[in-house]
């Protein structure tokens, strides 16, 4: 029996997003005969800095379908990007929709999605931080409990679905999109020379976009307060919602009094994978930064109370310090101060491969349904 033709739907929304969507997208393009895919993009993050540079470093088609969402709240994101969402997926009747990560444009699509009654595949299903308060921890749980194929990174995600009653049979351990993307351009990040270009050796990389973190006045300015206790040269790529909030807490005098921080623009993804694989240790709120530091064997100190990927703390550089200074302090003079090497091992199945055990499950599955 001759296998159909299979329109494809490939949402992003973020900047995390096009960056797992990046390796869906080539595998796909390997079975032009079996596959027509469509990539829509909500401009959920509208930027060149947070979304247009990444499309070009990562060789990303331009979109079949750009919403142009914009800021907002969560809620009102949410709305605009389902009003919109459900034209197109009218129009379209597409057989699948490929959803990536816990940003509102995974939520919101994977709810019009079900709506329509068309199948849901969620890649990286199953991370759960359990903090409630965590605005991703509810889009996950609900994109999971909507979804009809859950793809997930690691056994921990596994368990976590089917202690939620997810239907084993529906649940594919295949590894890691993220990590597809960083072996797929690390060599091309290396060349990129950022750090010499900058002048940077023997630096910290600092991220922090979270809203726990970055929305709360007396968090920020404990962070600060850690951060100009430190020795070694801290370079920050800021995220535009951090500046925002640091602007409004009056907090950008302060900053400027810290001399070993240097503050730099939002960068794009080569840029940015040359500051962190060549940085003595990433201190980030990220979840995706704590699984590339992991590849790359970068110390990475996880400014949070809990993680969404134990992984990277039981096979891999991460270590869960909160706002912990003495944690902080006695971490950075283990790895910065001594120079001491960071064992890291690679977890199963992040072998740059993921992407095309996902795509082969998907043709394998609906062409089966």
């Amino acid at each position: 029996m001759k296998s159909k033709l299979l329109k494809i739907v490939n949402i992003v929304g973020a900047r995390p997003n096009l960056i797992k969507i990046a390796p869906l997208l080539i595998a796909q393009k390997k079975y032009p005969t079996l596959i027509k895919p469509y990539l829509i993009h909500t401009g959920q993050h509208y930027t060149y800095e947070m979304s247009g540079k990444i499309f070009i470093d990562l060789d990303l088609p331009r979109p079949d379908f750009h919403l142009n969402i914009g800021a907002g709240t969560p809620l009102w994101q949410i709305a605009q990007i389902m009003i919109a969402v459900e034209k197109i997926l009218l129009k379209l009747k597409p057989d699948l929709l490929i959803v990536v990560g816990d940003v509102n444009s995974t939520l919101a699509t994977s709810l019009v999605a079900s709506k329509l009654h068309i199948k849901i595949a969620h890649v990286e299903a199953g991370l759960r931080s359990f903090n409630c308060l965590m605005p991703e921890e509810l889009n996950r749980v609900l994109t999971d409990q909507l979804s009809d194929f859950l793809f997930t990174t690691d056994v921990y995600a596994g368990d976590n679905l089917l202690k939620e009653g997810i239907p084993k049979n529906k649940i594919f351990l295949v590894g890691n999109v993220m990590i597809d993307t960083l072996l797929r351009y690390k060599k091309a990040a290396q060349r990129q020379k950022t750090a010499v270009k900058l002048g940077l050796q023997d630096y910290l990389l600092l991220t922090l976009h979270r809203p726990e973190n970055v929305d709360n006045i007396c968090k920020m300015k404990n962070i600060l307060n850690i951060l100009g206790r430190l020795t070694p040269p801290i370079i920050w790529p800021i995220h535009p919602r951090t500046q925002k909030m640091l602007k409004n807490f009056k907090l950008t005098k302060t900053i400027q009094k810290l001399n070993n921080l240097r503050l730099l623009p939002p960068q794009g993804y080569l840029d940015f994978l040359n500051l962190e694989m060549n940085a003595k240790l990433v201190l980030t709120d990220s979840g995706g930064i704590q699984e590339e530091t992991t590849i790359l064997g970068v110390p990475c100190l996880t400014l949070r109370d809990e993680t969404e990927r134990p992984i990277t703390v039981t096979a891999g550089t991460n270590h869960i310090v909160s706002l912990d200074k003495t944690k902080i302090h006695n971490l950075i003079s283990k790895y910065y101060d001594s120079r001491k090497k960071v064992i890291a091992k690679r977890p199963p199945l992040w072998d740059g491969k993921t992407a095309d055990r996902i795509i082969k499950i998907i043709i394998r599955q609906l062409n089966n349904a």
